[in-house]
């Protein structure tokens, strides 16, 4: 059955989003997949004047509107309510927390995505260039989509169809006492007590939810630190804080077994340590939706699972592309938007930039944030050499709204001897709202003295990055060089 969006905003403007084709409709390209990559790829493709169809078997939006990026970031907002809550005396406020609504938390957060939602159908049905249908696609062809019995042939091909939330052998996921983030997003409960099983970006986000609803939670960590993948510096310091907060974890302990018990599950890790809890949240990372969809039969690369591209995103069959969380590299929403631009671009003939894969930026939400782009200092110096980096520090304790705030953490820069910056590494409140200018000063190619003559606003944290790259040009105003 089609469905349609109405735009509150008019009292008769209603989009169909799902239309029935004839057999062997002919687009200038296909889509499998309406998550970030897929949709980005087609409203690109629309704009460029491209006849597009979009298949979807879910939502429109995929993962990232309706069980990722949106949801969980409205869960982590009623987190700092929560917080901000219980702590607000220290700024001369009284108020109580009574409690957690899960209810009304549910409510908040399923109204952001509905929103969302809306208007992200209306941005699709609205274009008289893009077909959107709704069913179960599959690669038939070097060229040919079947969805629902009807076939779609593309003169190009996107496949975008995403991710799952893993698990690991010997866990049998219930929807109950062993979860995933799946799961936890719709949760009618605080659990009093919680095992969050991986220490990556969904482990430490959840963990840090669940805390300021009063749970009880021990993350366990195969690797030797928290989210192993960011600048060693930023794992020590959010390791910090979280003991700080009461968060146990535990690193270098890989998971052995969980049994279930009556009043949840008991885990036990390497060495034969056993922890309990009332829940398992499995947040072990997510694989890519590749398995019985026609990819390998039609002579697409897989390895684990993943789509193997070169740098402009083909595939190697040709006129077949594939973007988003099945290509190897960073599962993140706003990697798949610019690839999804990008391959419109390139079957448009503009000939677009190549995709930056250390240029995309990086952001943790939990509390404290991490967020950093370009390389790692270790990174940095096993590209460059360990003579050839310099590293600078600027501790958020100077700066004057992360005083206002009370939040601790650093802005650290890493530089190559006499030339640009090449890393830049963030923990603090809010800190991901600076990476848009992080983002520039590392795809630039910026120099720590050019960074330096901008103006930042005073009092912001973003003045924070500016300050530390006047103390990396050797003129530091509040800071020491």
């Amino acid at each position: 059955m089609p469905f349609s969006w109405h735009d509150p905003r008019s009292s008769d403007a209603t989009w169909e989003l799902s239309v029935s084709e004839p057999n062997d409709a002919t687009f200038d390209v296909v889509i499998l997949g309406g998550g970030s990559g897929g949709y980005a790829a087609a409203l690109r493709a629309a704009q460029l004047d491209l006849k597009v169809a979009l298949i979807e078997k879910g939502k429109l939006g995929g993962t990232c509107l309706h069980n990722g990026c949106i949801p969980t970031k409205a869960l982590l907002h009623a987190a700092e309510i929560a917080d901000s809550t219980r702590e607000s005396e220290q700024f001369g406020v009284k108020a109580e927390l009574v409690g957690i609504d899960m209810a009304g938390v549910n409510s908040y957060k399923d109204g952001v995505v509905a929103r969302l939602y809306k208007g992200l159908q209306g941005l699709v049905g609205s274009s008289k260039n893009i077909t959107f249908v709704s069913g179960a696609g599959r690669l038939v062809g070097p060229n040919v989509v079947e969805a629902d019995g009807k076939r779609y042939t593309g003169r190009n091909i996107v496949l975008a169809t995403g991710s799952y939330a893993r698990s690991l052998p010997g866990l049998d996921v219930d929807g109950e006492r062993i979860i995933t983030s799946d799961h936890a997003l719709t949760l009618d409960r605080v659990p009093a007590s919680a095992i969050v099983l991986g220490g990556g970006v969904i482990g430490v986000e959840f963990a840090s939810v669940w805390k300021s609803f009063g749970v009880d939670v021990t993350i366990i960590e195969a690797l030797p630190r928290l989210v192993a993948a960011e600048d060693e510096e930023s794992s020590k310091a959010l390791e910090r804080a979280f003991r700080k907060r009461k968060i146990n974890f535990k690193v270098g302990k890989p998971f052995e077994k969980v049994e279930k018990t009556e009043q949840g599950v008991k885990v036990t890790i390497a060495g034969g340590e056993t922890i309990e809890a009332e829940v398992l949240l499995v947040a072990v990372g997510r694989g890519p939706v590749t398995a019985d969809l026609g990819y390998e039969q039609q002579g697409v690369k897989i390895d684990r699972g993943y789509v193997l591209t070169d740098e402009r995103l083909r595939t190697g069959v040709p006129n077949v592309y594939a973007v988003g969380d099945i290509v190897p590299g960073l599962q993140l929403a706003h990697r798949g938007f610019q690839q999804g631009i990008f391959v419109a671009e390139e079957i448009a003939g503009r000939n677009p930039a190549v995709i930056d894969e250390a240029g995309i930026p990086r952001v943790t939400y939990c509390d404290p944030e991490l967020a950093s782009v370009g390389l790692t200092e270790a990174k940095a110096k096993e590209q460059y050499g360990a003579d050839k980096i310099k590293t600078y520090n600027y501790n958020l304790g100077g700066n004057g709204k992360s005083q206002i705030l009370k939040t601790t953490g650093f802005i650290k820069l890493v530089r190559v001897e006499d030339g640009p910056v090449v890393g830049v590494h963030m923990v603090g409140a809010r800190v991901g709202e600076l990476i848009g200018e992080a983002q520039l000063i590392y795809n630039w190619e910026a120099y720590p003295a050019e960074v330096a003559q901008l103006v930042h606003a005073h009092p912001t944290q973003n003045e924070a990055l500016g300050e530390a790259h006047l103390a990396l040009a050797g003129k530091p105003l509040h800071a020491h060089a």
